[in-house]
This record gives structure tokens, sequence and C-alpha cells, in this order.
């Protein structure tokens, strides 16, 4: 266990939040916590170590309630699904460079991304999407405004990122008066780290995850209801990438980071997690 210094705390959470568990068959199941309702603040303070032009203006969303996947889409989770249907591309059965069953799937493009919530959907009749950069820093953040949902600052004991320096780039492996830790230069199995307060786990680093979004350079004009911004025409607009990576330093993994890719681009430590609606079983209507 990393020690922190005196003067910062890491938050810890202990609660009950509601869930739901799909069959996915060959007895693989993709479990989904139930994100309240609620409303607010997106993006970086100016105050905020590290934090860019991109990440603002800071600006309060509205958010309904949803359905997250409780970890990153799974190895195991995909070769099930890409052995469905095909809707609209091929899918390859292992395109990971770290295997391993309860590893993230990596190495998949946002098109292999759709193509799989497009297969789950038809599949379960139920609408399996990407989610929003809204909801997923919504979902990241859950209720804190902090620069991490753990508190200021994070450990390599909470997460998997890089927490040692990387001298060539100048770059620091702790964020702030943290401490640095330890860079295990691979993935690691999802749900091996703490879970936030709304019950999702490796929302910081471990892999980049796709959103439904198109880029935009700042949050000047971007939707205040949750919903993914679009363009008319996304056939050139590059796909947004939220949480960071095992590979990146922590402020890259910070709540508020943005960056982004072609949507055809599958090179590196990038997966994704799933959205839908709850059904009405778990809403107890």
């Amino acid at each position: 266990m990393v020690a922190l210094p005196e003067n910062l705390s890491i938050y810890r959470y202990r609660r009950k939040n509601q869930c739901f568990h799909e069959d996915l068959g060959d007895g693989v199941q993709l479990t989904l916590m139930l994100i309240p309702a609620g409303e607010f603040w997106m993006g970086a303070p100016e105050s905020e170590l590290e934090s860019r032009d991109n990440e603002r203006p800071r600006h309060q969303v509205q958010v309904p309630q949803f359905l997250m996947g409780c970890y990153p889409v799974t190895q195991a989770q995909w070769q099930v699904v890409a052995g469905y249907p095909q809707e609209r591309r091929q899918l390859k059965l292992n395109p990971s460079n770290f295997e391993g069953d309860n590893r993230p799937v990596e190495q998949v493009s946002w098109d292999d991304a759709t193509e799989f919530c497009q297969r789950l959907s038809n599949r379960t009749g139920r609408l399996y999407r990407l989610p929003s950069e809204a909801e997923w820093e919504y979902a990241c953040r859950a209720g804190t405004e902090t620069p991490f949902h753990f508190g200021e600052t994070i450990t390599t004991d909470l997460a998997n990122y890089r927490g040692t320096d990387w001298k060539e780039l100048n770059e620091s492996g702790s964020y702030g008066d943290g401490p640095k830790g330890e860079y295990r230069e691979e993935t690691t199995e999802v749900g091996q780290f703490p879970a936030n307060a709304w019950g999702l786990h490796d929302m910081h680093g471990n892999v980049w995850e796709w959103c439904e979004d198109d880029w935009h350079g700042s949050y000047n004009g971007a939707p205040d209801d949750g919903g993914a911004w679009v363009e008319a025409d996304r056939s050139e607009t590059n796909r947004v990438l939220r949480g960071g990576s095992g590979f990146n330093i922590p402020g890259f993994c910070r709540s508020a980071v943005r960056s982004s890719s072609t949507r055809g681009d599958f090179d590196g430590p990038v997966g994704f997690r799933v959205v839908c609606d709850p059904p009405r079983t778990l809403l107890g209507s």
C-alpha cells in the first residue's frame, strides 16, 4: 500500500448499488450498474492541475438515469458477442495485445465497438450503445468534483496507470502531491481495483474508452441534456476517448481528460463499455 502525504486523503466507498445482469451465453454475463439521474459540472476548472483548454468551458449538464457497464467490456464478453450474427462488419475474436478472459478487450476501433453494441442489441432486444461523453464523465465522477473520483490524487493501489516518471518526456508518475507508484506495462483484470460510489471499476486508467460523440476542441456549444454531441455529417470526424490507460501518467487519467482518434483506429490500449436504458423489472414498475 502506497503511503499518502498527511495533507492528502483518498475517498473509499461502502454502499449498495442497483445492478442488472445480462446473460450473454456460454456462461458469460454482462453486469451493468444503475446510474441515477442528476446534474453535474462537466469539465475542469482552470485551477485543476494539468487541465487543458479542451476541458472547458466548465458547464452544467442534466443527465437522465441509465445503466452502464460495471467494467470495460472484457475479452470473454467480446468473444461471445463476436460470435453473434454480423451486422455491418466482421469482428476479430481475439484483437487484444494482452490476452486474458477478464482483462478488458483492447485494440478495437470505434466502428468495432458500435458493431458490438448492434449485435448485442439485436440479440437481447434492448438498445445497447456507447455512452455519451457527458454520461461517461458523470458516471466516472459519481458525485465528485475532484480530479479523480478517489479525491485530489490517485495511487497505483487504486488504478492501473504509469506511476513512474517518464523521463524521456519529462513527465511525472505522480499527480500533485500524491505518491509515485509502479508501472505495470500491461492491462490488468477488470475489478481488481476499488469501484467508485456508483459501483463502476476502472474508470481511471487501464484502457481508454470510446464514447459516442464526435470530437470538438472545446465545450463551446455542447449540449446540456446528457446526450451525445454529433455532427450531421460524421464521415470525417474523430471520435471521443475518455479515461486514460495503464500506459499514461496520472494526469491523463483524470475524470475530465478528453482525447480523440479516428473511428477506424484500433492500435493501442483502447476499449469501451456499454450503456442502455434500465429495464422495468429493475425500476420496480
